[in-house]
């Protein structure tokens, strides 16, 4: 495990509140795992310990990065590895704006399913079932969480694809389906 300074790490970011920092276009040195791990439920914990503040949540989770299976917190000058039990995000609202599905993440992102933003059936990590999911950005997911993806689910309508039923649903001209059955 590597030393983590916390402090340093905000003081990084307090300007870019608004905005996503290109995480994607950094590529520091790896220094090591930290004790950070995202829980199945989507909560932070740090050495154990429950990650309380939302805005401190919101920080890590802007500056979060996927490499293959791996998980890592970025900056410009340094990459600390940490653990993802399923996804690091989890659908918590949603609502149809101009005929297109928009999601929000318990994290704050909202995104409109589509193209760029697909809903795909995956195996959960933790359970092995077969549930949605959504890509939030740079390949990154959210599962729906169970709330949301009931409320979708009566909405969904019947359709056979390859001899299989799925429950699926449209976002605009984009159509995705809920599951099987």
């Amino acid at each position: 495990m590597t030393s983590f300074d916390l402090a340093a790490f905000q003081e990084q970011f307090k300007a870019q509140r608004s905005t996503l920092p290109p995480v994607e276009k950094w590529d520091p040195d790896f220094c090591g795992n930290i004790d950070m791990e995202i829980k199945h439920d989507a909560s932070w914990q740090y050495m154990g310990s429950p990650v309380s503040r939302s805005a401190l949540v919101k920080l890590f989770a802007s500056v979060l990065k996927r490499e293959g299976e791996n998980y890592y917190l970025v900056t410009p000058v340094e990459k600390v590895g940490i653990k993802v039990e399923d996804v690091p995000f989890i659908i918590t609202q949603w609502q149809h704006e101009d005929s297109k599905l928009v999601l929000t993440s318990n994290v704050g992102d909202v995104i409109k399913v589509g193209v760029d933003n697909p809903v795909e059936l995956l195996a959960d990590k933790t359970t092995g079932s077969i549930l949605p999911y959504v890509l939030i950005r740079r390949n990154l997911w959210a599962r729906l969480h169970q709330n949301v993806f009931y409320q979708l689910a009566e909405l969904g309508e019947e359709q056979d694809l390859d001899g299989v039923t799925h429950l699926t649903l449209k976002s605009g001209k984009y159509s995705f389906s809920l599951g099987t059955f």
